[in-house]
């Protein structure tokens, strides 16, 4: 989010400074091999690293906001992401003090589902920190516009800004072997993994956590193969399970476990996470994307299935389902396991409706979750709150 945003933001003329840290995602993992406070040029934008010290575990750079304190003067308004994160945290109360204007991105982690986490250590946090900082804001960004509705605000009374997430369109395919070219051609996918083209190919990629509603997919999807009778045939389809979950490894296990003790063993792939070219394949050669998440203020990866081509079907939790709903982009189910089954078989048993409803989804996407879009809405937001202050 913060790079696409920061190169669509630099396309339109915005002088964009990124501020992180040389963390290299999970804990274990080396520092990241980059020059340390100093710019570093990147698509239009410059991006400064700090070393993670201390707290390493928390992401946190004391170098970082020692810069920040220092600089703030030179910047208009400083668009923070994350809540509940100690760097974050730190850096909103600073651009406070500084009298720069700032706005939050709270990826979540206002749900009502996401605070019942670690709820007593949220209660103080938020009382000593995240609650001065969100009264303090210019505006909150929120992605969906149930996100904002459903959102606690620990009795603030600042401005939602509601601006999708972006994602770039996929290259268009190319001949496989093209001679100078790596971008994947239509059908590669289902190559790499042995799925023949007249198997439907059902796909949930995204992290292996319990928020994400495997526990209703894999029953959803047994019942198809249980259920399926002459009067109600259904296609010999093909299940691809991609992700991971670093964080819980046990959690992943288990489901990789249930998995193989079920009738799904048989047509199941199991990839682990994927990225690049097989990701971008996998995306097209889908015939559904399936995310039954118990909370999504967004969905990426529903966004970046759409704009492929592909239909979704997501449950009424993952906050932009509206808006796919109204697009008839693909299916929407509750969070109950027969109804994820019941819109999977209506999407499996109707190619046609399959395509069109693909068709509208990258159609949405191009247009509602493009960075040039995002980029000018995001723009709109920055000069109304630079306009009022």
């Amino acid at each position: 989010m913060v790079l696409g945003l920061s190169s669509a933001l630099a396309s339109q003329g915005v002088e964009v400074t990124v501020l992180t840290t040389d963390s290299n995602g999970d804990i274990g993992q080396p520092p990241l091999d980059v020059p340390l406070e100093e710019p570093v040029e990147q698509d239009g934008y410059q991006v400064r690293y700090f070393h993670c010290s201390p707290f390493r575990r928390y992401k946190f750079s004391l170098n970082l906001l020692r810069w920040l304190w220092q600089h703030a003067s030179e910047f208009d308004l400083a668009h923070i992401h994350a809540l509940f994160s100690p760097v974050s945290s730190a850096a909103a109360a600073i651009a406070r003090q500084k009298k720069l204007p700032y706005i939050l991105r709270p990826l979540g982690t206002l749900d009502p589902a996401d605070l019942r986490k670690k709820r007593r250590l949220k209660q103080i946090y938020a009382a000593l920190l995240e609650g001065p900082n969100l009264g303090g804001a210019a505006g909150i960004h929120f992605t969906s516009a149930q996100e904002a509705k459903v959102s606690e605000r620990f009795g603030t009374q600042t401005r939602d800004l509601v601006i999708p997430l972006g994602v770039n369109p996929p290259q268009p395919p190319l001949l496989r072997g093209e001679i100078g070219k790596t971008i994947y051609s239509k059908g590669e996918a289902r190559r790499q993994l042995g799925i023949p083209e007249d198997q439907p190919l059902v796909l949930f990629m995204s992290r292996i956590d319990p928020k994400k509603g495997l526990n209703l997919l894999i029953p959803a999807l047994e019942s198809l193969l249980v259920g399926a009778t002459h009067e109600s045939p259904l296609p010999n389809f093909r299940f691809v399970l991609a992700g991971t979950n670093p964080q819980d490894p046990d959690y992943e296990n288990r489901i990789r476990e249930k998995i193989k003790a079920s009738l799904l063993s048989s047509c199941t792939t199991i990839t682990g996470f994927v990225t690049g070219e097989l990701k971008a394949a996998l995306l097209q050669d889908a015939d559904l994307f399936v995310l039954p998440s118990y909370y999504e203020n967004f969905g990426i990866a529903v966004a970046e299935a759409m704009v492929a081509g592909t239909p979704v079907v997501i449950s009424d939790r993952v906050y932009i389902w509206e808006d796919i709903q109204g697009a008839e982009a693909g299916w929407i189910c509750s969070c109950e396991s027969y109804s994820l089954a019941q819109v999977l078989r209506e999407a499996l048993q109707d190619e046609g409706e399959r395509q069109r409803r693909g068709e509208n989804a990258r159609n949405y996407a191009l247009k509602h979750y493009s960075w040039d879009a995002i980029a000018l809405a995001t723009i709109d937001a920055y000069q109304r709150i630079l306009n009022a202050e």
